[in-house]
């Protein structure tokens, strides 16, 4: 039997190594997301301890100019915290991105994959087809043997058919 060989394998090779690369760029994208996201969420941390330490400033008797800073640094957090969600939106188009790349790709390799599924099947039909005629072949010739070993000259079998072509 002779030996399946996909004629586009070289291409599927290539769809899994894209395949491979899309998973990490993804990977790469989600985690710099989750890194803007933990930016944020410390950016997020350090204004609610400015606030709180807003709130105990204005209980005890302090000076202005304590409370004024404290109240710039609450509005500088404020700005900072709009530029991360920013950044963390734009990381996160960046994975939504690099997850659609990935589906394409995914979807590119199952279409080769199932090409080379039906080809085997075909090859499969024809190597059963190509076997199926070697028997009838060889039935034939072994038919044609036992008409020629009865004693008739003709190729016919002992009852005087004649054997077939």
């Amino acid at each position: 039997m002779a030996k399946f060989r996909y004629r586009m394998q070289s291409i599927l090779n290539i769809k899994y190594q894209l395949e491979t690369q899309a998973k990490m760029e993804l990977g790469k994208a989600q985690m710099a997301l989750n890194e803007e996201q933990e930016k944020l969420q410390k950016l997020i941390d350090r204004k609610a301890a400015y606030l709180e330490e807003g709130r105990r400033m204005r209980e005890n008797a302090i000076s202005v100019n304590d409370l004024r800073d404290n109240r710039n640094a609450v509005l500088i957090m404020d700005e900072l915290i709009v530029a991360q969600r920013i950044e963390v939106a734009k990381a996160a188009e960046v994975v939504e991105l690099a997850r659609q790349k990935l589906t394409e790709i995914m979807q590119e390799r199952k279409m080769h994959e199932k090409l080379k599924e039906k080809a085997l099947i075909q090859f499969m039909e024809e190597e059963k087809a190509a076997e199926a005629k070697v028997v009838d072949e060889l039935t034939s010739y072994t038919y044609g043997q036992r008409g020629k070993e009865n004693g008739n000259g003709d190729g016919s079998d002992e009852y005087g058919h004649a054997a077939p072509d």
